[in-house]
């Protein structure tokens, strides 16, 4: 079971404080007396550890030192494609995002109009293997 932060009230903490000496006991007897209520849980996440990847730098100095020339600045990240994959033509916010991962117009958005690389029929039977999880009876043992 997943663990949850609990998060009480001022009032209801106070309510489930033990209280302290200023009450005193009542003496009146009770013919059945109710059980104290279970002590609150008190639910924390610990706040999740990210990992720290290594970077060495000496790497970065050493490589400067050795060539001689300056370190080439890494290439500018690839814009997203807008075009059909099958007729390139230009889709802009009108693209169909297939399930093999292309982008593709109106005309070429279909499975069948594009040579689609997703299986669509195993995909199909996991879908209904984890909808329908098989049940079996326990074996009767024979006398």
């Amino acid at each position: 079971m997943a663990r949850e932060s609990c998060n009480l009230d001022k009032d209801e903490a106070e309510i489930l404080k033990p209280s302290s000496s200023s009450s005193s006991p009542s003496p009146s007897p009770s013919p059945s007396p109710s059980p104290p209520p279970p002590p609150p849980s008190v639910c924390v996440n610990p706040p999740p550890e990210l990992p720290v990847p290594e970077t060495p730098e000496s790497f970065g100095h050493a490589a400067v030192a050795d060539s001689g020339a300056t370190v080439s600045q890494a290439p500018p990240p690839l814009r997203l494609v807008n075009r059909c994959s099958s007729c390139r033509k230009r889709v802009g916010l009108t693209g169909f995002r297939c399930r093999c991962g292309d982008l593709f117009c109106a005309s070429h958005r279909y499975s069948d109009t594009h040579d689609c690389s997703f299986d669509y029929k195993a995909a199909g039977r996991e879908q209904i293997a984890k909808a329908n999880p098989l049940v079996r009876a326990a074996k009767v043992i024979k006398i």
